[in-house]
This record gives structure tokens, C-alpha cells and sequence, in this order.
């Protein structure tokens, strides 16, 4: 057949070919539509001209279906050419066969990707790579989706397998291989392979995720290539790219199960969340993700700087946050000793920021009472950390002061903090804040027996049950409890008063100490 160039074709304003237009429209669907279209208004011996703003892979995507149409439909479909060749057959409009039964293009496509078993970990990575950067580029997704099938499967192996098909030499295959062989040797058996997907982009990262837990895989090995990632992109990311990578990574982590969480992993997110201006439910998310590991932290961890613009020195309200989270995540399964090691980790976090003086009462009250008074066998912490801040706090109210004071359980202090408390003026005493504590519960009991029907149904349920005064038996007990400890304070006042002759004009009060004679302070006070 005689060929001419009677086609003049411009690819992406890169680069024009002349070419046989014949030839061409024998395979393309696309070009045989826009030929028969002009045939009114086109003499037979006028050359045509094609621009293409948006062809798929530019001029290495034209060359290749050109070379295509020109060797009568031959041409050697690899993993290097695959999806190049695909999105560039959907382009031209290269169906299945013509109506004499011609076999088209994106039929061998489809045949060629029969074999993609034999493919090479490396040829699977570079045929990932080229579907990335078509993207997005719809008419790739069913090559996408078997390509990264195949390469889920491979991931489930402990190791890289070796005997598939040699690959054609360049340099992102010799990356490929050398990363695989140093991931082998340098990472445990399962996690070989998280150096040599790091080129992926966020959003096939969350597409590759998706697939791996919906088909069950390790959710230990993912969580750790989730943080991997994570600092591996933020090296060089720009700020818009940190913020998205950030995003993704804390929605993937919500999907799994939460045992695998790494405690400081989840923290180090935190400390960078803040400048990042994450959308509040990613902001939520991640503290229900740190709630569900806070038995895990220690109280560095929870040292975070207040938000930019407040005066006070650490985040209270989100310690507070981050308690509700443990109590709600663990709900199901929460263990005594679990709760133990929260509650020893709230004592020592108290004790830190209770001298700072920019430190609200409100808010220190809601970190001593986050925690429900059973899960702390000793309140000696909470003594050290109230005494502390009403040595700082000296312009505190009466009522300021009862609010914080009434988070001790004076039946869980040790003998020498009751001794200390006995002689410590700064504290009111033990009736005062008694009473305070029932007047309150009264007052809100009051509000709720006398207005509930202005209260919408869930806010009544829910101060019903955290009073837990349903019942007026519930009262008169009190009355009595308080009956009971006004004799046992007036005798402890007796006791004081005979103390304080005894130690004459002794200036140095005792202090209640933590271990031996030194005192613990805290690093604002220190």
C-alpha cells in the first residue's frame, strides 16, 4: 500500500506529525468519525489538520499508536508501554474489532494483562507509576485496579519473589530493584516494601489502603507504613501537601483496629495538626485515635503548648478531650489496670501544670474529676498538685476554691497527707467542702425536678444519670453521711488546735513530699 502524508497532526502543542491519515482511520474510531464529518467541505487533495489539546501521554503516547497503525497492528505490549497504550487506545477510539472482525488495540491490551502474574516486582512499580501519572485519567481505571490487585497480593508475601520475566533496563527499574533488595535487608519480613512505594501519591496511597483492609491484611504492617509514609512526604511537601497527607493518613488509621496505634506515632500527628488547620473532624478523629492509646502515654505526651494566642502554658482543655476519648474508645473492653495507668498519668500531668498561673480553676477542676474517683486508689497525686495550685492561685474565690477541692476523697489520702491537710490554711476544711458538694447536687437536682419539662429529653437523661439522685432515700443518706463527717472534722479540729501548741513557734509548716524528705516540682516550677 502506498503510503502519503496527507494528515497533518498536532499532539499537545509539543510536536506536529504528517502522516497517512488512511492508515490512521483504519484503527481509529475517533478519526474516522472526524473524517467523515469534513468529506462535504474537503477536496481530496487538501491536507488535513488535527489538534490535540489533551492526548494521553503527549508524544510518546502518539508515537506509540502510530507505530501501532503503521506495522498493520503489531507491536510489543510490555509493562513499560501498557497503560500508555491503553489510555491512548480509549483516546483514539481503538475498540475491540472493527465490522470485518479486525482485532483492535485495546482487545491485546486486555489479553496482555492475562499475564500479569509473570510481571517483575519491579515492572508492577513502573506500571503503577505510569497509571499515577496519567491520572486522573478514567479510562485507566480498570487497568489501575488490576494492576494493583496483583501488587496487594505480592505485599501479602514475606519477601520479594524473584523468578518473573526479565524487564527492559532503565533507571526506575534499577531503583526499584536496589530499594527492594535494601528493604529486605533492612526491614523486618512484612515490611520490605515500604521504601519502594513511597513515590505513590496521597491519594493512591488512600486507594492502596482501602484495598488492603477491605481484603483483610495486616493492620499492625499497615498502621506502620502509614506513619512511614507520613514523614517520609512531609521531608520536602509544601504546606497545602502536608495538610492532605495528614488528612488521609488519619482517615486510613481510623479504619483500623486500634491496637496496633502507635502512642507517639498519634502524637507527633497532634503536634503538627495545630499549625496545619485541619478540618474539625479530622481534628476529632485523631483525638478518638490518641483516647483509645492514652494508657500508652506518659506525660511528656501530654505536654502539648496551648493553641497560639492563649496566655496559659499547656493545652488543658484537650488533655480533658483526650480522657473522654479513653473512656468512650476502650468503653467495651476497659480493664481496671488500664485505667490505672490513665489515672497515674492524669496525677503526674496535674502536678505539672498546677503552678501555672494563667491556669483557670474551671479548667483544673475538669482535669482532677475526668476521671471517675475508682480508678485511683491513692489521691495523694491530686493533694500535691490542689496544694500546689492554691499556693499559686492565691486570689481564688471561696466558691473557686470548693470546686477544685472537691475532687479529693479524703478517704483515699495517706496518713501524712491527712496530717498535711490538717495544718495546710490554704485548703478549706473538710465540712465546707462537704456541703458545697451536696448544696450543688441539690440545686441541680432542684432544677431538674422543677424545669425539666423546658429541658429537651437527652440533656434531662443525661444530667438525670450524672447526678444519680433518682430517689429521695438518695438525700436523707447524704444527710446522714454529712452528719457523720461534721463530728469526725470537729474532732480532727480539736486535734490541730492541740498540734499547734505543741509546735511553739515552730515557723516551717510540714510538706507532704512524694518520696523521702524532697519535694517534687513540676517543670513550671522549676
Amino acid at each position: 500500500m502506498q503510503i502519503c502524508c496527507d494528515l497533518e497532526v498536532d499532539v499537545n502543542g509539543q510536536q506536529i506529525f504528517m502522516v497517512d491519515k488512511r492508515i490512521l482511520a483504519s484503527f481509529s474510531g475517533r478519526l474516522r468519525n472526524l473524517f467523515s464529518k469534513s468529506k462535504g467541505s474537503t477536496t481530496t487533495t487538501r491536507n488535513l489538520k488535527v489538534i490535540f489539546h489533551d492526548f494521553p501521554g503527549g508524544v510518546e503516547g502518539f508515537e506509540l499508536i502510530a507505530r501501532f497503525c503503521y506495522n498493520n497492528g503489531k507491536i510489543e505490549i510490555t509493562a513499560s508501554n501498557v497503560v500508555l497504550l491503553s489510555s491512548a487506545a480509549h483516546f483514539m477510539e481503538m475498540g475491540l474489532h472493527d465490522g470485518d472482525g479486525k482485532l483492535y488495540l485495546t482487545y491485546r491490551i486486555e489479553k496482555s494483562l492475562e499475564e500479569i502474574d509473570s510481571w517483575s516486582w519491579s515492572e508492577l512499580l513502573l506500571a503503577l507509576k505510569h497509571c499515577q501519572d496519567l491520572l486522573p485519567n478514567t479510562d485507566t481505571k480498570f487497568i489501575l485496579e488490576t494492576i494493583l490487585a496483583c501488587l496487594i497480593e505480592r505485599l501479602a508475601l514475606p519477601v520479594v519473589a524473584s523468578p518473573y520475566m526479565p524487564f527492559s533496563d532503565d533507571s526506575f527499574k534499577r531503583s526499584c530493584d536496589t530499594r527492594s533488595k535494601d528493604s529486605a535487608k533492612n526491614y523486618s519480613r512484612k515490611t520490605w516494601w515500604f521504601e519502594d512505594l513511597l513515590f505513590l501519591n496521597v491519594d493512591l496511597v488512600d486507594k492502596v489502603i482501602n484495598m488492603m483492609v477491605f481484603q483483610s491484611f495486616d493492620h499492625d504492617t499497615i498502621c506502620k507504613f502509614l506513619f512511614y509514609y507520613r514523614r517520609s512526604r512531609f521531608l520536602n511537601a509544601l504546606q497545602a501537601e502536608k495538610c492532605r497527607v495528614t488528612e488521609v493518613v488519619i482517615n486510613l488509621l481510623s479504619l483500623l483496629d486500634r491496637s496496633p496505634l502507635s502512642c507517639r506515632g498519634l502524637f507527633d500527628i497532634l503536634r503538627v495538626a495545630s499549625s496545619l488547620k485541619l478540618g474539625k473532624c479530622y481534628n476529632n478523629k485523631l483525638e478518638s485515635l490518641i483516647g483509645s492509646q492514652l494508657d500508652q502515654a506518659t506525660v511528656d505526651y501530654l505536654l502539648v503548648p496551648s493553641p497560639p494566642g492563649k496566655d496559659y502554658s499547656y493545652d488543658a482543655s484537650l488533655v480533658s478531650r483526650l480522657v473522654k476519648a479513653f473512656l468512650f474508645e476502650s468503653n467495651s473492653w476497659l480493664s481496671m489496670s488500664r485505667l490505672n495507668k490513665v489515672a497515674s498519668l492524669m496525677d503526674s500531668y496535674v502536678e505539672e501544670v498546677s503552678p501555672d498561673p494563667h491556669l483557670r480553676p474551671s479548667k483544673f477542676a475538669a482535669l482532677l474529676m475526668v476521671l471517675p474517683d475508682s480508678t485511683r486508689q491513692s489521691h495523694d497525686g491530686l493533694y500535691r498538685a490542689i496544694d500546689m495550685y492554691l499556693e499559686v492561685h492565691t486570689g481564688l474565690s471561696r466558691e473557686e476554691k470548693m470546686r477544685v477541692c472537691r475532687a479529693l476523697n479524703y478517704k483515699k489520702l495517706s496518713t501524712d497527707a491527712l496530717k498535711h491537710l490538717a495544718l495546710n490554711s490554704k485548703f478549706p476544711t473538710r465540712l465546707a467542702v462537704q456541703s458545697f458538694n451536696i448544696n450543688q447536687q441539690f440545686k441541680i437536682k432542684s432544677l431538674l425536678s422543677n424545669t425539666h419539662d423546658s429541658l429537651d429529653a437527652k440533656q434531662y437523661l443525661y444530667a438525670k444519670k450524672k447526678l444519680n439522685l433518682s430517689a429521695e432515700t438518695t438525700v436523707k443518706f447524704e444527710a446522714l453521711q454529712l452528719q457523720e463527717m461534721q463530728w469526725r472534722v470537729v474532732q480532727m479540729e480539736k486535734i490541730c488546735r492541740i498540734r499547734q501548741a505543741q509546735m511553739g513557734n515552730i515557723v516551717t509548716k510540714p510538706r507532704l513530699s512524694s518520696s523521702g524528705n524532697a519535694r517534687y516540682l513540676p517543670k513550671l516550677c522549676s
